[in-house]
């Protein structure tokens, strides 16, 4: 008898639990102009402090977890900005902002 039975359960459940969230970089963009444009511009560059064009998926992943779980209270406008965005949108945020040009 092979010791590969413990496994099973794992690689069901990774097979149940379906695609990961592929990044659009059109929804990206559109909820950039919902909610990030008026601060950073649709190219990230607008905010002179907080550039965000060209940012890695990353870095502005861990910066919008950061806002929404308190770690980051720099800003109250990011702070709102970012529990307004499930882990899809952030996705597609980043994508979007980080093929932005710096």
């Amino acid at each position: 008898m092979t010791k590969t039975f413990p496994l099973l359960p794992l690689a069901a459940g990774l097979m149940l639990a379906g695609p990961l969230h592929a990044a659009d970089l059109d929804a990206g963009k559109a909820k950039a102009s919902d909610i990030c444009a008026d601060c950073h511009g649709m190219d990230g560059k607008e905010d002179k402090e907080f550039p965000i064009a060209g940012m890695s998926v990353e870095d502005f992943t861990k910066a919008m977890k950061e806002y929404q779980n308190g770690t980051r209270t720099k800003s109250k406008k990011m702070t709102k900005a970012a529990n307004k965005v499930n882990d899809a949108d952030i996705a597609d945020l980043a994508a979007y902002y980080g093929a932005q040009p710096k």
